[in-house]
């Protein structure tokens, strides 16, 4: 699995700054080695939020196998990811809209 870094401004170093690292993660009881340009950190924190999705799922159904507890989580993972899209998106078009009214009043 490749992680790429998010933008500087975010505090974290554009992918030509970072040099390609190896941590390893645990999610759901098993160690994982991840290697990619993000820090460390970044990957700590990604690899419990998949975990803590995960063990969301189990918490409603204990019997529920890894692999379907990990494809539920991914579907809520993107769920959630394509409304924060559809949010920003929205957004932007928002402020295009008044940007638009308000260079209007100039002219």
């Amino acid at each position: 699995m490749e992680v790429r870094g998010r933008p500087a401004e975010a505090g974290i170093p554009l992918r030509s700054e970072v040099i390609m690292g190896s941590v390893e993660v645990n999610i759901l009881g098993q160690r994982y080695r991840i290697k990619g340009d993000a820090p460390d950190e970044y990957i700590e924190e990604l690899a419990r939020f998949v975990d803590e999705r995960i063990r969301r799922i189990y918490d409603k159904g204990p019997n529920t196998v890894p692999l379907k507890a990990a494809i539920l989580a991914a579907l809520d993972i993107a769920d959630e990811l394509h409304r924060y899209k559809q949010e920003h998106e929205d957004l932007t078009k928002g402020i295009e809209k008044k940007t638009d009214m308000l260079v209007r009043l100039f002219d």
